[in-house]
């Protein structure tokens, strides 16, 4: 990866399926590719003080949030031999069972792409200023605290 510019990684929701489908469908043709790797997060229906969570509303510091996803790119294309990468992020609410993250990476070799895609989450949770506000039954709501 050669200083791609900075994309905007959001998407409005919950990432679906089909987009997460056409994201993997498109590599297919990639015949110096070995393996993928993906990571979906996904909104948990946690209980918190006696409160179930129905859904995480997602707010970023947009443009600081796409430089960090970028540097992160940058940085795991140097540290692994990887052939491609793609991340995108929720914005606004996501309800539970919804997917919020998705993570993708390919490589000629299998082990790159666990060791990668593990480097990345980890970054992400490290680092980027992405924040959420986990909605109750009750539409009250508290933010996310990352664990």
């Amino acid at each position: 990866m050669k200083n791609d510019k900075v994309k905007n990684v959001f998407k409005e929701g919950a990432i679906s399926s089909a987009f997460i489908g056409e994201a993997i469908a498109k590599h297919q043709s990639k015949t110096q590719i070995g393996a993928h790797n993906i990571f979906l997060g996904q909104v948990r229906q946690d209980k918190i003080d006696d409160k179930v969570v129905i859904a995480i509303d997602y707010t970023a510091y947009e443009e600081m949030a796409n430089l960090k996803f970028h540097e992160i790119k940058e940085a795991t294309f140097s540290k692994f031999n990887i052939t491609c990468m793609h991340i995108y992020h929720s914005k606004g609410i996501v309800n539970v069972g919804e997917i919020c993250l998705f993570v993708f990476v390919s490589a000629p070799h299998r082990q790159v792409v666990f060791d990668a895609l593990n480097y990345v989450v980890e970054e992400i949770k490290a680092q980027v200023p992405v924040f959420g506000k986990e909605v109750f039954e009750d539409s009250s709501y508290q933010w996310k605290v990352n664990k």
